[in-house]
């Protein structure tokens, strides 16, 4: 492991200034979305805007978490934000939609390095006991870029180009890399080994692929979906083909299947589809279903990011009185909760239900992230903790991108089966959005959309129970809950 001899609270600083950037990205493009599609047309692309940027980051997290491990922390850092930059330079001079999505492409790539390697570091820099808190930190950075995310890219827009969006990350970025290289000091001396450059290219292809095919499950398109599909598969057999035969392999087997790693990353995977379904579904529900104001219902969701960091901080705060698989078992049955909110919700509900529901799911994925991340960290050999970083962060991604497809097609199939006269198509949703009344024809596809969310908020409550099973999975790891309860001081050293 690399001796991290710094000034913490510098380097931290440059570690929550890197997230902040990637945590703003997603809200401030999505405000600045009409704006770029009005100007370089392609509006059949939009969701690509999004998708290119988290399929190329779930893709290249676990690769660059490995590279980590093998050259440092800081150079992989520093190559990952000039990456990030770079697009971000590009973004603002795209000149079409098809550049736009290369751009944020190169964007992905970037955050890929930037997010698992900023974890790492702080795993390095601090014991155990105290990194809990440092954590929280960064769980308030991603709250507060929710927020400050939408009101800067309004700004932005009004005020200059949206290029703006993309160029206002250069110099933030560079005072991040400048902190790094001035206060971020490693031993150069580290284990040479080979990289897995057969294994790596593999796995880029494999989860691209699989990615891709998710993405076209809710696309009808036949032809994307099986080409997709079957390149993921010879990706698949190919990367497993070169793993057992590579001296150092990009994915460790033997770390993957290990018990606590395996069950720990499962409840982020389960935990991250259920939450996105609340991030997507909760306010169409509320603005066309409860007939609220997209104000109300952003209130409603906002209380899960009030609660995400509040239970992260207060998950730190215990370690050193609780095992970290209690902390884990409690966040993970505070996700059903929950959900039991959103499941009985109905059209004269108040959005406090909703708003209470919530904060209850995003307190318990504060209880989680921390603890799963710390966890994994502290079984690891300090020689893969980038790997095992990685590894979560990946699984928390894939989650994601998992829970948006399969809830999606629960609630395609939901309107699909809603005994209306015809299914409810987007143009019809779209319409709704914008009606200010509500007509004859409109009530009945409300109440098709009401049984169709019902439905996948079903499905949200039964993955949120899939939590606590695998949870319970996690078997009490004593080393890791000794070496928490020690004094900082004799962790320090």
């Amino acid at each position: 492991m690399p001796t991290l001899k710094s000034s913490r609270a510098l380097v931290i600083a440059s570690v929550m200034t890197t997230m902040a950037i990637i945590a703003i990205e997603a809200t401030i493009v999505a405000t600045a979305m009409p704006q770029i599609v009005a100007d370089l047309g392609g509006l059949r692309l939009y969701s690509w805007v999004f998708s290119s940027f988290l399929l190329a980051q779930s893709a290249m997290t676990v690769v660059f978490g490995n590279l980590a491990d093998v050259y440092g922390r800081k150079p992989v850092m520093l190559v990952g934000i000039g990456i990030f930059l770079f697009g971000s330079l590009l973004a603002g001079f795209a000149w079409s939609m098809p550049a736009m999505i290369a751009c944020r492409l190169i964007q992905g790539v970037g955050a890929g390095a930037m997010q698992p390697v900023a974890m790492t570091i702080v795993a390095d820099l601090y014991p155990a006991r105290e990194r809990g808190k440092v954590q929280g930190y960064l769980a308030s950075v991603w709250a507060v870029a929710a927020v400050v995310g939408p009101v800067l890219g309004g700004l932005i827009i009004h005020a200059v180009s949206w290029a703006w969006i993309f160029w206002i990350n250069i110099p933030v970025g560079l005072v991040a890399a400048t902190g790094f290289i001035r206060f971020l000091q490693e031993d150069p001396q580290r284990e040479r080994r080979s990289i897995d450059v057969g294994g790596t290219a593999a796995f880029t292809v494999a989860v691209t692929s699989l990615l891709i095919a998710l993405t076209e499950l809710g696309n009808h398109d036949p032809m994307g979906l099986a080409t997709a599909a079957g390149l993921f598969c010879v990706a698949t057999v190919v990367f497993v083909l070169v793993e057992r035969r590579a001296a150092h392999p990009i994915v460790s087997f033997a770390l993957w299947s290990h018990r606590p790693i395996a069950a720990t990353n499962g409840v982020a995977v389960l935990a991250s589809m259920a939450l996105i379904g609340l991030t997507t579904f909760l306010p169409i529900y509320l603005q066309l279903v409860m007939q609220r104001s997209p104000t109300m219902a952003g209130l409603a969701l906002t209380t899960m990011l009030i609660g995400w960091p509040a239970g992260a901080t207060l998950s730190a705060r215990l370690f050193h009185r609780f095992a970290l698989r209690h902390l884990l078992l409690t966040g993970a049955a505070l996700q059903p909760l929950g959900a039991v909110f959103f499941v009985a919700l109905t059209p004269a509900s108040s959005p406090l239900m909703a708003a209470i529901g919530s904060l209850i799911m995003g307190f318990g994925m504060g209880l989680i992230s921390v603890p799963s991340l710390v966890l994994i960290q502290e079984i690891v050999d300090p020689a893969q903790r980038g790997s095992g970083t990685a590894s979560n962060v990946f699984s928390r991604n894939v989650g994601s991108t998992l829970g948006a497809t399969l809830l999606g097609a629960v609630l395609n199939h939901g309107l699909s089966r809603s005994g209306a006269l015809a299914p409810v198509t987007s143009e019809q949703l779209r319409q709704l959005l914008s009606t200010t009344a509500v007509a004859t024809g409109d009530a009945s596809i409300r109440f098709a959309l009401e049984r169709a969310l019902n439905l996948t908020f079903w499905a949200m409550l039964l993955l949120s129970v899939g939590t606590v099973c695998l949870a319970l999975l996690v078997p009490p790891t004593s080393a890791t809950d000794a070496i928490l309860k020690k004094p900082a001081a004799t962790q320090a050293e």
